[in-house]
């Protein structure tokens, strides 16, 4: 038996896209939902930075 685990455990996926879901409950469906909400906004708000800097660079380069 190793002390120490050769690779760190990947936490457990909170959704895979294409999931069975039939078994979910209305109430796990719900968290589901608010879950992907709070990740698209994390992701939009990151699209958002990412468009500003490459806007600014842009700017910069056309002087």
């Amino acid at each position: 038996m190793a002390v120490f685990d050769e690779e760190p455990r990947k936490p457990a996926s909170a959704h895979v896209v294409g999931q069975d879901i039939s078994l979910m409950s209305a109430d796990e469906l719900s968290e589901r939902i608010a879950q992907l909400t709070a990740e698209i906004a994390r992701l939009e708000e990151e699209r958002g930075r990412r468009g500003a800097t490459k806007s600014a660079a842009e700017a910069l380069f056309r002087r």
